[in-house]
């Protein structure tokens, strides 16, 4: 999957540097040594070239990074997040660049893996969701229950849902955002004085190539692009199941990461009202293709936008959507378990060893 916490490894590898080259695998190379791909290979490359950090995408990197690879795209020293990538033969992945001091290390986003999304959409959970008092609660125990009767339906493991047992990089589910996460996101920019102003809102869940056309589209209808996002229960409400997959600050930085958007509107009123469009001075409000659904099943939350005559529907010409992705991962289940399980095996014991090996040096 692509998701913000590649995007916030990007945004570091280009703190360290002037210009980030991400080399893409190939599907074939990481179901070898992965698992099935959510996204393939065609959408990861389109996904990663739209976010604001990169400079270039390279299809077809090897797994394990050479020095040949860098000197090819002419780079000075490879980027990736402290925590340990191996093949399927147990060998770290950058062990290459590693030697030859062309490697930098960046902090991996605690609390976000595909693990653990894969995790969310298999045992149809909900615990990810921020509302109310418990907003930043797990509420694990509330949830243990029915979690353990899917499971045992499935015979699936906690799927990322407990860090507990899990790997040391993918185990945890529980994402907590800060303010200063949310700056080094945003753009920091305001509109320009005559800059035309649009607006889209939804759910934008599991951020996927579906909605990075719709913005890259919407985003051409004017200068700057301003997206509303719903709140879980909002989302919830007209979606259903566990929806969203992804809670409200985890969707925030998925979309502020997209190199079309401007700004973000954190947790928009569901209709579009007199005020929004009057305080954030927009000229433009747009929504795709996707039925639209009435507020208590009466109002068209568009409804003040279409009295403006501002309202345009777009066609992203894009057809993906989150229920498809899900789709994907409920058809690969026992394929996506059994990758889980086996990363998270590998993962665990090549921590053990680091540890091993930290402790040899102590004492030598």
């Amino acid at each position: 999957m692509v998701h913000f916490g590649h995007a916030n490894s990007l945004r570091q590898a280009k703190a360290l540097g002037d210009k980030v080259i991400v080399g893409i695998h190939t599907d074939e190379e990481i179901t070898k040594h992965k698992g099935p791909p959510v996204f393939t290979e065609e959408e990861r490359v389109k996904m990663v070239k739209g976010i604001k950090w990169v400079d270039e995408v390279v299809l077809g990197a090897p797994y394990v990074t050479t020095l040949e690879v860098l000197d090819q795209n002419d780079c000075d020293f490879c980027v990736h997040g402290n925590d340990i990538t191996m093949t399927a033969e147990g060998v770290d992945t950058y062990h290459l660049v590693k030697s030859a001091n062309r490697y930098r290390e960046v902090m991996r986003t605690a609390g976000v893996s595909t693990t653990d999304l894969v995790g969310r959409m298999l045992l149809l959970t909900r615990n990810h969701f921020r509302q109310g008092s418990a907003e930043y609660d797990i509420e694990k125990e509330a949830k243990l229950l029915k979690i353990q009767q899917l499971q045992s339906r499935l015979g699936s493991s906690n799927m990322g849902q407990d860090s507990a047992a899990k790997s040391p990089w993918t185990g945890c589910s529980q994402f907590l955002p800060t303010t200063q996460k949310i700056i080094q996101f945003s753009d920091g920019k305001s509109p320009n004085q005559g800059d035309k102003i649009v607006y889209v809102a939804g759910a934008f869940d599991l951020f996927h190539v579906g909605h990075l056309d719709f913005l890259e589209k919407a985003s051409k209808l004017g200068d700057y692009l301003i997206v509303g996002l719903h709140t879980d229960p909002v989302v919830n409400s007209y979606k259903g199941s566990n929806y969203p997959i992804m809670n409200l600050h985890e969707r925030v930085l998925s979309v502020l990461a997209c190199k079309f958007v401007n700004e973000v509107v954190i947790g928009a009123p569901y209709c579009v009202t007199e005020e929004l469009l009057d305080h954030f001075k927009i000229d433009i409000v747009c929504h795709g293709r996707t039925p639209i659904a009435l507020e208590d099943g009466k109002l068209d939350p568009y409804a003040v936008p279409k009295t403006r005559a501002i309202f345009e529907l777009l066609d992203s010409g894009n057809d993906m959507t989150t229920e498809r992705i899900v789709e994907r991962i409920i058809l690969h289940r026992l394929e996506y378990e059994r990758r889980n399980q086996a990363k998270e095996k590998k993962e665990i014991e090549a921590f053990e060893a680091l540890q091993r090996q930290k402790q040899t040096h102590k004492a030598g």
